[in-house]
């Protein structure tokens, strides 16, 4: 008998509640706006969270709401922009294409290894190990961690264990920059062509001992920025200016830590930068 009761009382329960569910389902409903899913159908589908947002829907939710436009997805081209400016009679939006840049230069070539690490291949289980096995401390680990997380196939890795990103390819969307332990990934805008190729935080010549292509703070850049760079933490750091950033401070950098991205040369160094001519992987440095 008590089993019949505890059996109806769950029928009765469940019975109540579902109706209470179906109740509320009616009343609290939010009718959603049927161009959502029109706007969803004109973006790339690749939920890369480039735009800001977690995913494509959320990014059509905010164009229909007037909360971003369209430009805001790197992803899809100017026509897929002006298609859906003109589908949702906004306008397309102007905004600064950005790329992913690596802000070391240290291949197989020009650094040297403090130990030989073996284990997973990859960047973030190396750098567990004491930093990871690199003479610089702040150095690329060239396991292609940040190659293996780019969806876009933006990032291979060159001859000398260095990551190479395609900037026509690159979407903006960050993965890189997550999947780097060492941090030398960031979001840049891509007008903008001067830029630090190294992170070590170590100064002068010894530098040179544990990578011959870092910056040995030796501030010859920031003289000749005309204010545009200053030195912070033994690093040119390149500050916002209303003048455009010109090749001049590239010219005296003795070990070309600092380059000119140039839209068709690529990276360029001053005149005063050592010559890399070799191909080979460098020694190992001195302990």
């Amino acid at each position: 008998m008590n089993v019949v009761i505890s059996v109806l009382a769950i029928v009765v329960l469940t019975s109540l509640l579902a109706t209470l569910l179906v109740v509320a389902g009616r009343f609290l409903h939010v009718e959603e706006d049927p161009r959502i899913d029109e706007v969803e159908d004109m973006l790339p589908h690749s939920n890369c969270g480039a735009c800001g947002k977690p995913g494509c829907r959320a990014f059509a939710e905010a164009l229909v709401a007037g909360d971003a436009l369209p430009s805001g997805c790197t992803v899809g081209s100017p026509d897929d922009h002006v298609k859906i400016a003109t589908f949702l009679g906004v306008d397309v939006g102007s905004q600064q294409r950005r790329v992913a840049r690596l802000a070391c230069a240290g291949g197989n070539n020009v650094a040297r290894d403090r130990a030989h690490y073996q284990g997973m291949e990859s960047c973030a289980a190396a750098a567990l190990v004491a930093g990871g096995g690199k003479a610089c401390f702040w150095g690329c680990l060239g396991l292609a961690d940040c190659a293996n997380a780019c969806d876009f196939d933006a990032i291979t890795m060159n001859q000398h264990d260095l990551p190479v990103v395609n900037e026509d390819a690159c979407t903006a969307c960050g993965d890189c920059v997550q999947a780097c332990p060492k941090d030398l990934f960031s979001l840049q805008v891509e007008a903008q062509r001067l830029w630090v190729a190294c992170s070590s935080l170590a100064e002068g010549d010894g530098v040179m001992e544990q990578c011959e292509v870092g910056c040995t703070a030796c501030g010859r850049c920031a003289m000749d920025s005309e204010g545009q760079i200053v030195m912070r933490d033994n690093l040119p750091v390149i500050q916002p200016s209303a003048n455009p950033l010109t090749a001049t401070p590239t010219k005296r950098c003795p070990t070309g830590a600092i380059v000119w991205i140039d839209e068709t040369a690529g990276i360029v160094k001053g005149d005063a930068a050592a010559k890399v001519i070799r191909q080979s992987e460098i020694h190992d440095a001195i302990t």
